[in-house]
């Protein structure tokens, strides 16, 4: 069997590194092809050499734009490649973005079958572009992979219950795999003069915090009444929408880290504030409360019990959150049926080629 595994940012590197190994277990040859929608060093080329995936058969380095010219680009560039590379007996990808809904649309209309991985994920927002994105690959992909028994769940009320198939979270299965590495390879001490709990990790990156310039000033507002520290890894998005807006005493900003630091810094925070899916769900596996900065989350399993807790970007709301603490236990999210839910896509695959 012969796939093509199509990623683009640093959310699905992480994923592939995870689905890369089980699907070469399973005897299954995959190339690899990188859209290039995350082009910067910080955010792209550190992920493969720092999780030992291969480096991609093709760095398509479609680079930044609209959201038209920038999905148009990957699939004009990436049915070339197919074209010239195949043939393939399924394109994989992976999550909501203009790499995923690219791959998607070349898979269709090329009569290719499509595997999408986290697929069912609803934010019921949309005004976000991801929302668009992950519905339209969900409606033509053979395969729905799905984190969560609420995504499984979403997908069968729309209809798309014979393709659905429950694996649980690979990116659950990358945290376990690189946690012990992060722990011996990246100390916190090497990355930060704080002590575990003593500081509040934070990442702002979504055009709906970024683009309205009220929102920013909000969340930067609440960082600065914080009584930690905050680490703030930037987004190069975020640095430039912020302009000359002042940083408050207490935020330090950092450069894009890779994902072993990330690992780090996020299970020895006292808090994660963020509005960030990826970032979110590793706080949880890490038993660290977090205030989602956004409306909503696709995740509702994580605000049980007040381990999250969704803010938007208001002052009182993020600070009034910070300080609750848990009131339970947290749920067993993202745990698939079989254990490794990357080696569970792999052979779902190849069993049913």
């Amino acid at each position: 069997m012969h796939v093509c595994t199509l990623v683009g940012a640093r959310p699905q590197f992480v994923k592939a590194a995870a689905v890369s190994p089980a699907l070469k277990e399973a005897g299954i040859r995959e190339t690899l092809v990188h859209s290039g929608q995350h082009y910067d060093e910080l955010l792209s080329q550190i992920f493969f050499d720092e999780l030992g995936v291969d480096p991609p058969a093709v760095n398509l380095e479609v680079g930044s734009g609209s959201h038209a010219k920038q999905t148009g680009a990957i699939m004009v560039q990436l049915e070339h490649f197919i074209e010239e590379s195949g043939p393939y007996d399924a394109i994989i990808v992976y999550g909501d973005t203009n790499t995923t809904l690219a791959g998607a649309l070349v898979a269709a209309k090329g009569h290719i079958p499509l595997a999408h991985v986290e697929a069912g994920m609803r934010s019921f927002n949309w005004r976000m572009p991801e929302e668009i994105n992950r519905i339209l690959t969900d409606r033509v992909s053979k395969w729905l992979f799905a984190s969560t028994q609420t995504a499984a769940n979403h997908l069968m009320s729309e209809g798309l219950g014979d393709n659905t198939i429950l694996v649980g979270d690979v990116m659950l299965d990358a945290t376990h795999m690189f946690a012990e590495r992060a722990k011996e390879q990246r100390p916190l001490e090497s990355l930060i003069q704080y002590k575990p709990g003593g500081y509040v990790l934070a990442t702002v990156h979504r055009p709906s915090n970024t683009d309205i310039r009220e929102n920013l000033r909000s969340i930067f507002a609440a960082f600065g009444q914080l009584p930690w520290p905050v680490i703030l890894p930037l987004h190069p998005r975020t640095r430039a929408a912020m302009g000359d807006m002042t940083v408050p005493d207490n935020v330090e900003i950092r450069p894009p880290v890779g994902y072993i630091d990330m690992l780090t810094l996020t299970s020895n925070a006292h808090r994660v504030l963020t509005d960030s899916g990826g970032l979110m769900k590793e706080a949880y596996w890490f038993g660290i409360p977090c205030v989602i900065l956004r409306e909503e989350t696709e995740y509702p399993e994580t605000l049980v019990n007040d381990w999250h807790t969704c803010t938007g970007a208001d002052e009182e709301s993020i600070l009034g959150a910070v300080m609750k603490e848990p009131t339970g236990p947290r749920c067993r999210f993202g745990e698939g049926p079989e254990g490794r839910a990357a080696s569970m896509i792999a052979r779902l695959l190849l069993n049913d080629k």
